[in-house]
């Protein structure tokens, strides 16, 4: 006996016409993909799992979690436009000629879905992990590759357990190049993502002591990075840090995987992808490196040693996947930060502007001391100071206290003029600070925000920085706000008001 044919979704009046390139999904393909049922016909451009920024023609992932359940918002997302909704529970009030795709759980139908784009792509990929600059190597990737042929990487940090699987669902079928950044905190996450991506090179930026909280050692933070290539072909790659002190543990855990062809870049002498000269300023940086014997001179728009290690892991991939090594390095200096990782941003007050800094996605102490070095090299105005604004580092476990009191010497190594900090790991760092950098303490971000942004002052640069965890994004948006104030008056006068 036969199933019955599907029968046809109706019109979304809201949704444009997906023209002439195949769907990214089709039902057929979905219910094979997650073992759910569907009875009606449907095909879908994209895959979204937030009915707020859902696009019409994509299929809604109804995700359950902890404090948010996408079945909740089901009914927006059709309202929205969504092609069909994968659900494990049919909603109240759903529509009964909705398109709904029932599976077992969702965010398990959302890594088979993950799996069948990966098994069905003929794409190279790559995947990046590491203590810190997964995301900015990952964009720096996106950007080289996909002015050479189609290239797809995931969105913002979607790193995890329902990140990477999602980015893998939305991957174009004519993708040349995948390109995805797999994180963990605790031991055998990135086993389990490295098993969904299947990549060809493996890049692993650094290994420092973050997470300790979950760790014993540094050494068991490098076992749990070198995950990364249990899935990898024994044809593929690992790109690796040989600045790096975990290099060799790093090095033999890529052997023992069987991969023979390791990459190496930094300034070491034995590097593949090596440091010749560098000039750091204020914006960016000029390179010169040797490149597998051939010399290079590049441009990077962004600022900081750290991003010059970082562009030679993206050139050491570029070349691992057989791309244009040369035309890769002069994307580089059209990399632009990303909100939270970096971005500058000029805003005005009523008596002249500030320079923000915004690294308030993350902290750890490797990233917290080349933030540091940014703002050091940062250009004040007139009168004005460097302002660094400090939450907690997270998860550093019982050497938490040593390592934010640490950030007192290249404080004051860099002339920081005022350091404003909050939450209880910070208080190490603020009791050690020179009286004379003290800004405020305060236990939130929260609470500290409209400190800063009474303290600003016209020719300032002003660096925000800490743990996703204690909301420095708070500060970020006082200190938009102030401008946004500030501009508002001379908007009324032009305008004639």
């Amino acid at each position: 006996m036969t199933d019955p044919p599907l029968r046809t979704a109706p019109p979304l009046r809201t949704a444009p016409p997906l023209g002439t390139a195949p769907p990214l999904w089709t039902a057929a393909e979905a219910i094979e993909a997650t073992g759910g049922r569907c009875e009606v016909e449907w095909t879908a451009a994209g895959v979204s799992i937030d009915s707020r920024s859902l696009a019409p023609g994509d299929l809604f992932v109804a995700l359950e979690g902890p404090t948010h359940d996408g079945h909740d918002h089901v009914r927006a997302a059709l309202t929205a436009g969504a092609a069909a909704v994968m659900v494990h529970r049919l909603p109240d009030a759903c529509p009964s000629d909705a398109a709904v795709l029932l599976v077992d759980d969702t965010l398990a139908a959302l890594t088979r879905l993950g799996a069948a784009a990966r098994a069905r792509s003929s794409a190279r990929f790559i995947g990046v992990t590491g203590s810190v600059g997964k995301t900015g190597t990952k964009e720096a990737l996106r950007l080289c590759l996909g002015a050479q042929a189609p290239t797809h990487a995931s969105a913002a940090s979607f790193n995890n357990h329902w990140g990477v699987p999602l980015s893998l669902a939305r991957m174009p079928r004519d993708s040349v190049y995948g390109v995805f950044e797999l994180g963990m905190n605790h031991a055998g996450e990135i086993r389990e993502l490295t098993k969904l991506v299947r990549p060809e090179v493996a890049v692993i930026t650094t290994v420092q002591p973050v997470h300790l909280a979950f760790f014993d050692s540094v050494f068991d933070i490098a076992d749990a990075k070198a995950e990364i290539f249990e899935a990898v072909p024994a044809t593929g790659a690992a790109i690796l840090n040989r600045d790096n002190p975990l290099f060799p543990h790093l090095a033999d855990s890529a052997e023992r995987a069987g991969l023979s062809r390791i990459l190496t870049f930094g300034r070491h002498p034995d590097a593949r992808f090596r440091v010749l000269k560098s000039a750091l300023h204020a914006t960016g940086s000029a390179v010169r490196a040797e490149i597998e014997g051939a010399v290079l001179d590049y441009r990077l728009s962004m600022p900081g040693e750290h991003w010059i290690g970082n562009s030679l892991a993206v050139l050491a991939a570029v070349s691992a996947v057989g791309a244009d090594v040369g035309a890769a390095a002069g994307e580089l200096s059209r990399l632009r930060a990303m909100p939270g990782r970096g971005e500058r941003q000029t805003l005005a007050l009523p008596d002249g502007d500030f320079l923000l800094i915004d690294e308030s996605y993350n902290a750890n102490p490797s990233s917290m001391r080349a933030a540091i070095a940014v703002l050091a090299r940062s250009e004040t105005r007139g009168a004005g100071r460097r302002i660094a604004v400090l939450g907690d580092m997270l998860e550093l476990g019982e050497s938490s206290g040593e390592m934010h009191a640490g950030l007192a010497r290249p404080l004051a190594e860099a002339n920081i003029e005022r350091v404003f900090a909050c939450g209880g790991e910070m208080r190490a760092l603020f009791e050690k600070l020179d009286p004379r950098q003290r800004g405020a303490h305060r236990a939130t971000s929260a609470e500290l925000a409209d400190l800063v942004a009474t303290a600003v002052m016209p020719g300032d640069v002003v660096m925000v920085k800490g743990s996703l965890g204690q909301r420095m994004a708070n500060v970020v948006r006082a200190l938009k706000t102030l401008a946004s104030e500030a501009a508002e008056p001379a908007r009324k006068v032009a305008n004639g008001e």
